[in-house]
């Protein structure tokens, strides 16, 4: 029932925009053979549009559980198009909110100066559709751009963390996080296959994943459990659960069915050599020295799934002990793990793929997710205490990634006393 909710106002609301535009475009070519040309344009795609819900319809409603590049590139062509003519009609309701305040005034005005002169609300100016359409023309590069290269453009960040407490047996300690695999939507094998020779070729002491393994089901990421199974490090794989890896958008036959969906996907984490830390805690011993590994189960604010227990986590830490933490969702940095009694010297998280699009240059950070995730890209501290936020492996809904790409986090812990 929601998802036929949700597909009836996205209807309305692309027939809502469709319109604007076609006006739009009557405005910006009246007359000629570029008319022709473009309304042709146009109308193809509109049918690309028409084509690519239906066929997203229809994957839903069959349970598919990997995408493919053909779905990919249909769903995506289809997000690009709607984006970029919401971006063209913003640009003429921005001109046309002009033309009716000023309408309004010489009206207001009119009338109090009695004034029997006819008042008229201009015509759009061709203009104002010509600059709507330049301005278009950057989202449909960009969304294009990230649909071919950069969904798989990985890229490697690093961070050097300096800790008094940590043992000096594990300075120059190194660890490679991945989060958010989202194996059902991945298309290309060998590409998947590189970014995760990437991640082998830092020569990691242990390797995290933080959460989502696949999109719904197990099955997901059957094609890609050799890749991960190859993955080595000395001191182990250790992962956690995401959101997604609970079965929460899928209308199961019976709650047993979800849980059996998410027991597969422990049991595929364990085949593949991972660790999996369900509020669970594991010590990592060197030299008569340890640190401590802890996992929660997802823990997100509605409408996400909360099943994260970090008091049962801890049980048996002591509030000396060096101990980084696994968490799938940021929230529950500032929500559970600051002002928790025993400190947590590293949390690492994932979840909000940086919303897959925004940008990034030196000293300035922004993507539309930062309007619901406070943290949701990169390091931050607080009372010497720090989280990451790894940008994601993989992709969902949006087929690609533009100014956000797939992200392999390097940490390197240093201890200030070795």
């Amino acid at each position: 029932m929601a998802r036929t909710l949700f597909f009836i106002i996205l209807l309305l609301f692309i027939v809502f925009i469709e319109i604007y535009t076609y006006n739009g475009l009557k405005s910006a070519f009246p007359q000629g053979r570029k008319k022709v040309i473009v309304f042709i344009i146009y109308a193809i795609s509109i049918l690309v549009i028409v084509i690519g819900i239906i066929s997203m319809g229809f994957y839903l409603s069959a349970r598919n559980t990997n995408m493919g590049y053909w779905n990919n590139l249909l769903i995506g062509i289809t997000f690009t198009l709607i984006i970029t003519k919401i971006v063209f009609v913003g640009t003429l309701f921005l001109g046309d909110s002009f033309r009716i305040i000023k309408f309004c005034f010489q009206k207001l005005s009119s009338w109090f100066s009695n004034n029997s002169d006819t008042v008229e609300i201009e015509g759009r100016r061709k203009f104002i559709s010509q600059i709507g359409m330049g301005i278009a023309i950057i989202p449909f590069t960009g969304l294009l751009y990230g649909i071919i290269k950069g969904k798989y453009d990985f890229k490697i960040h690093r961070q050097s963390l300096t800790f008094p407490d940590l043992p000096s047996a594990f300075d120059k300690l190194k660890i490679v996080q991945i989060s958010d695999f989202h194996s059902g939507s991945f298309d290309n094998i060998e590409s998947v296959a590189r970014g995760l020779k990437m991640v082998q070729d830092q020569n990691p002491d242990l390797i995290f994943f933080t959460g989502d393994l696949v999109n719904n089901f197990a099955q997901e990421i059957e094609p890609y459990m050799h890749l991960l199974k190859d993955l080595n490090a000395p001191m182990g794989k250790f992962a956690v659960l995401g959101n997604h890896d609970y079965g929460e958008y899928v209308n199961w036959e019976s709650e047993e069915k979800k849980l059996e969906n998410t027991e597969s996907i422990k049991l595929h984490l364990a085949q593949m050599g991972f660790s999996v830390l369900n509020n669970q805690r594991t010590s990592l011993i060197k030299n008569n020295e340890q640190i401590q590994i802890v996992g929660v189960e997802n823990w997100g604010k509605p409408p996400f799934p909360s099943y994260g227990d970090l008091n049962k986590a801890l049980e048996g830490i002591n509030k000396e002990d060096f101990t980084i933490l696994l968490s799938h969702d940021p929230d529950h940095w500032e929500e559970k793990t600051l002002p928790h009694p025993k400190n947590i010297n590293l949390t690492l998280s994932g979840h909000t793929h940086g919303m897959q699009m925004g940008i990034e240059i030196p000293g300035f950070k922004w993507s539309p997710v930062k309007y619901r995730y406070k943290k949701w890209a990169g390091l931050y501290q607080k009372n010497g205490q720090y989280l990451y936020v790894n940008r994601g492996f993989g992709y969902l809904g949006y087929p690609g990634r533009i100014g956000i790409w797939p992200e392999i986090t390097v940490i390197e812990l240093k201890s200030n006393h070795s």
